[in-house]
């Protein structure tokens, strides 16, 4: 609303989920003329409707699919502008409604929760610290004590809070990680409930499986999803769809594993062999029993350790835009990611604490097989520093690494 307070002089805004009796308006005529006249009528005498002036906000437009329908008339007309948001807009078909989408009408934007550097931006920390780090990463020289010991502070936190808007604030406000749990476990109730209301027939119950099977996917450190994990004797075949419903809903993104770990990343991608992480780091921690809160912040990971770094890195490199990838052989290799970053496949190498890194060791001796020759190793316990081909780097420095301007 305070976009278009400072470059409208009049904005309608309708909440399809607040009132849902506000589809209505759109249950009949789509013409721009009779919405407006309905609107005006609902509304009263506070909306006005100025050419060029007013601009329309449909809220939670996944309430009413006639209104994203509607769209193409307001494209059409072009007296107002309107802007559309909305949740699992990537899903289909809004269950078992019809739905017309108005395929060339619509500007598509897809919004993320709040990434690492914008919690840092929450939290106080202000650019010129952040530019400070990013001269320590480009002059492999470590982050000065006072910083680093903030940084890996807010790390922690940001694993626990993550992105979602309404819980980081409610962090900023309280610092009570028991409010922010209540909001993130609503959250997840309230998509195991969307995946009831806008799934179609037997994938409903199938979808809920699959969303609760991820902490224990994570948990084994499975070298690829498992079906079976999520039922005895599951397959590909019961319940490739329902995952498939979960990352369109954009609660989930998959890292696909690579027959060789060199450019294009993409290109060489198996479809089959997956991983799959929470989209925020602060949901997926909420999954996990109560307490776990409480270790991550103190530094006790225990057994979900790896489990949790290796989700803290697929959020911070999915909320750049990057699509994920890993590296497994059946020979024992296992890298944790790799990225395109300064025109070369860098391997990524996740570690809890400290500890050593056979797999990025072997690959880097053998470029005449691999073709890699840059890896990055990032651990909680870390400094910047450099031996041997391999990059250290403090686990919140990780984010620094999607800023790639060669890409």
């Amino acid at each position: 609303m305070d976009f278009a307070r400072r470059n409208y002089s009049h904005a309608i805004y309708i909440n399809f989920y607040e009132n849902p009796e506000y589809a209505s308006l759109f249950s009949g005529s789509l013409k721009v003329d009779d919405l407006v006249m309905y609107m005006s009528a609902l509304l009263g005498t506070g909306a006005v409707f100025e050419e060029g002036q007013t601009i329309i906000i449909l809220d939670e437009i996944q309430h009413c699919p006639n209104a994203r329908t509607s769209l193409k008339f307001f494209k059409t007309d072009g007296r107002y502008d309107v802007i559309a948001t909305g949740s699992l807009l990537g899903v289909s078909g809004y269950g078992d409604k019809e739905l017309s989408i108005p395929v060339g009408y619509e500007e598509i934007i897809e919004m993320f929760p709040l990434d690492f550097e914008e919690f840092l931006w929450a939290n106080g920390i202000s650019d010129q610290v952040i530019d400070l780090m990013q001269n320590n990463l480009e002059q492999c020289s470590p982050v000065p004590e006072p910083i680093h010991n903030r940084m890996r502070e807010l790390l922690l936190q940001y694993t626990v809070i993550g992105g979602m808007p309404e819980v980081v604030q409610r962090f900023i406000d309280t610092h009570q990680i028991s409010q922010t749990l209540v909001l993130q476990r609503n959250i997840l109730d309230e998509y195991r409930d969307d995946m009831v209301k806008y799934a179609v027939g037997k994938d409903k119950s199938k979808i809920r499986e699959c969303f609760d099977s991820i902490p224990k996917q994570l948990a084994k450190e499975n070298k690829k999803f498992q079906y079976s994990v999520i039922r005895k004797k599951g397959t590909s075949e019961m319940f490739q769809g329902s995952i498939k419903w979960i990352e369109d809903a954009g609660i989930i993104r998959r890292c696909y594993n690579l027959t060789i770990p060199e450019l294009p990343l993409d290109g060489n991608a198996i479809p089959e062999i997956f991983k799959v992480y929470m989209a925020d780091t602060g949901l997926f921690t909420a999954m996990l029993e109560d307490g776990t809160q409480y270790d991550i912040l103190k530094g006790n990971l225990y057994g979900y350790k790896g489990a949790v770094f290796e989700n803290l890195m697929a959020d911070i490199l999915g909320k750049s835009g990057r699509k994920l990838y890993y590296f497994h052989k059946d020979s024992g290799l296992e890298i944790d990611f790799i990225i395109h970053f300064q025109n070369e496949a860098t391997l990524l190498e996740i570690k809890a604490s400290t500890g050593n890194a056979k797999s990025v060791k072997t690959i880097l001796a053998h470029p005449e097989k691999y073709h890699v020759h840059r890896a990055v190793k990032l651990g909680n316990d870390y400094n910047v520093g450099y031996a041997n081909g391999i990059l250290t780097l403090p686990s919140y420095m990780g984010f620094l690494l999607c800023r790639d301007t060669t890409l």
